[in-house]
């Protein structure tokens, strides 16, 4: 069974990506989670979609997708 998970925020600071996932928010390094991301302009990163279920996030414009499961075992 796929995990479903809140998603309540996303955002960046400098080389972070931060979100707020389940009420936990979680801050890691852009360089450990997406090539893409990291070398993707503030219009590219900040136009993403979540998955209804809250499984995934989709960035269109660099074709990039991560698994919030993926996400949270960096922490």
């Amino acid at each position: 069974m796929i995990a479903t998970h809140n998603i309540e925020a996303i955002s960046f600071e400098q080389d972070l990506i931060c979100l707020i996932i389940d009420g936990q928010v979680i801050k890691l390094p852009l360089s450990k989670v997406s090539k893409k991301l990291e070398l993707a302009n503030d219009i590219q990163r900040n136009l993403y979609t979540i998955s209804p279920s809250g499984y995934g996030i989709h960035w269109p414009l660099i074709d990039e997708d991560l698994s919030v499961d993926s996400l949270l075992k960096n922490i």
